[in-house]
């Protein structure tokens, strides 16, 4: 549910202090820096897979680690699960991390010629990809305009008072329909950082926040 505070938010205004937040703490989520090192889309989906439940720096080296020995999806095929968990841990669910993305090395060349599909519906079909992974994928590997929903984004949403929502699909369509589309993309990266670094989930950090003038601070009840 989109609140009538939605309505009346300054988006330019908002968006252009997580900016500045951003540059402040010279902190980009893993994902973004990928793309800003012109990554491709196999390497960004497998990263982004990765990352599901993971600090950025763990995942940060278990993609490095896996992209030497695995640099495409014929090479990652070859290899077996065992050899692929030695790469990936200590990510979280690295067990079913690693049979999951063998599995889609196999479709990627069995089914799209080795190359990632830039459509939401193929991309879900694909083994431990969800709605989050596919968005960030078009978003950042395709430049399509999609906005990536996580904990952080659902999370952060919510407690400003923009949106009520149960789960990150409603917080998606919600934003659709009051964030201007130019902000779409970005939201993601603006909101993950701030989350990871002011916005906490439990205690947020409300004394150094920029946004704090824009936040109605719902669910929140202590915070520094």
């Amino acid at each position: 549910m989109i609140l009538p505070y939605a309505r009346n938010i300054n988006f330019d205004e908002l968006m252009k202090k997580l900016f500045d937040e951003l540059q402040f703490y010279k902190h980009l989520p893993l994902i973004n820096q990928m793309n800003k090192n012109e990554k491709d889309p196999y390497q960004i989906l497998i990263s982004a897979m990765l990352s599901s439940r993971t600090k950025d720096e763990i995942t940060a080296k278990a993609s490095e680690r896996l992209f030497a020995r695995a640099p495409n999806p014929e090479k990652l095929s070859r290899m077996t699960e065992e050899e692929i968990i030695y790469l990936i841990y200590p990510v979280g669910f690295y067990r079913i991390k690693a049979k999951n993305i063998k599995k889609i090395a196999n479709i990627l060349l069995e089914k799209y010629g080795g190359m990632v599909p830039d459509n939401l519906n193929d991309l879900i079909q694909l083994p431990g990809v969800g709605r989050k992974t596919a968005n960030l994928v078009l978003g950042i590997a395709f430049h399509r305009n999609t906005i990536t929903v996580d904990t952080h984004v659902h999370r952060i949403s919510n407690r400003l008072g923009i949106v009520k929502t149960s789960n990150p699909k409603e917080t998606e369509l919600d934003l659709m329909m009051i964030l201007p589309q130019k902000y779409w993309i970005c939201f993601n990266t603006y909101l993950v950082a701030h989350g990871q670094k002011i916005c906490n989930p439990i205690i947020p950090k409300c004394s150094q926040c920029k946004i704090m003038p824009y936040c109605r601070q719902i669910g929140v009840i202590r915070h520094r």
